[in-house]
């Protein structure tokens, strides 16, 4: 990273919460919402997923991610406004699903204007862009407001990921590569669906706009793995390992370790498998080699991964239950980008 980066504002939509400080505390409290949803597999057995309890089961794609993305985006905005005016540029930096039955690029580029929209509504005028894809992008996309930062310290940027599995042709190809947790599927997961969203600027932009630094980025790093989930060899944690150790890279060892790790483990043996080999050749920057897996409580939410996790960090050091002052976060998307955030709890009260 070329630029120091704060986190200065958060917002959440969950299906155990339906903003960042209720989603945080239902996952610290270990609270689930994975129940049998009204879609019917080909063999008839009950579907299990994490849904929004105030989203109509019968909508699917856009308009089951629009209200997740304008729901966080909201927080964060009612957040920024709590400080001083900002008349410099603002980006929306988005992480979207992978390419796949029930969205492809037309729904990308539609939500890509919906989201615009909803920032109109909100009276934020901000440039718009996707800068990642699946659990890993939104580390790809905090990559690009770190190089659009130091370009421009007085830009504001928000990092935002949606994700829902709960389109019935998703499901279906799912189902048929044996990837939903269901009676005799051994490596599934629980399909989620949620929205998560950062603001992030520099620290002088920070004091400027009279905001708390709820965390401080230390690193952010992406990598390519060769080895995916489909491959004959499995794989050796190789872009993970790439990707953790770029983002601790300015980290003075052994004093200042990484205290917690939250990752996108969700029940699939290869990410399990992954995170073994990575912590097998990355041991000496952790204080523990024990991780929080939130998928087991929210579903696996996709590209919002890495910002909801990010929030549970920052909810941590603002509760001041967190085991440490750094906190990383890890996730990898299907299609290969494997991604790393390091954050760190900021001085003061």
């Amino acid at each position: 990273m070329n630029a120091r980066l704060e986190v200065v504002a958060i917002g959440a939509r969950t299906p155990v919460g339906h903003d960042a400080i209720s989603s945080a505390a239902a996952v610290r409290a270990g609270i689930a919402r994975c129940s049998e949803y009204p879609f019917a597999t080909p063999d008839g057995a009950p579907l299990v997923a994490a849904a929004d309890s105030r989203i109509d089961p019968l909508l699917e794609g856009n308009p089951r991610l629009v209200p997740l993305l304008a729901s966080a985006l909201a927080e964060v905005a009612r957040t920024l406004a709590r400080g001083a005016p900002h008349a410099g540029p603002q980006h929306l930096l988005l992480a979207l699903p992978e390419a796949r039955p029930g969205f492809d690029k037309r729904e990308a580029a539609e939500l890509l204007g919906l989201a615009l929209a909803c920032l109109r509504r909100l009276g934020v005028a901000a440039e718009a862009r996707v800068a990642g894809h699946g659990h890993a992008g939104a580390v790809q996309a905090v990559e690009h407001a770190a190089r659009i930062v130091a370009a421009d310290p007085d830009a504001l940027c928000w990092i935002a990921g949606v994700d829902s599995w709960l389109h019935a042709d998703t499901l279906l190809w799912l189902e048929d590569q044996r990837r939903c947790a269901q009676p005799g599927v051994r490596s599934g997961f629980i399909p989620g669906e949620a929205a998560g969203c950062l603001a992030l600027a520099s620290p002088e932009l920070r004091r400027r706009l009279r905001l708390p630094a709820l965390a401080l980025v230390r690193g952010a790093r992406t990598a390519r793995e060769a080895h995916l989930r489909t491959s004959d060899t499995g794989t050796f944690g190789e872009g993970m390992r790439d990707a953790v150790v770029g983002a601790a890279s300015d980290l003075r060892l052994p004093d200042e370790r990484i205290d917690t790790l939250y990752n996108d483990i969700n029940g699939e043996r290869y990410r399990s498998e992954e995170w073994g080999f990575v912590a097998l050749r990355t041991a000496e920057l952790w204080k523990s080699l024990q991780y929080d897996a939130p998928a087991d409580r929210w579903g696996d939410v996709g590209a919002a991964t890495v910002p909801l996790a990010a929030i549970l960090g920052v909810q941590s050091f603002r509760r001041s239950y967190a085991s440490g002052p750094r906190v990383m976060i890890t996730a990898g998307s299907d299609g290969g980008l494997r991604g790393a955030l390091l954050l760190q709890r900021p001085a003061g009260p």
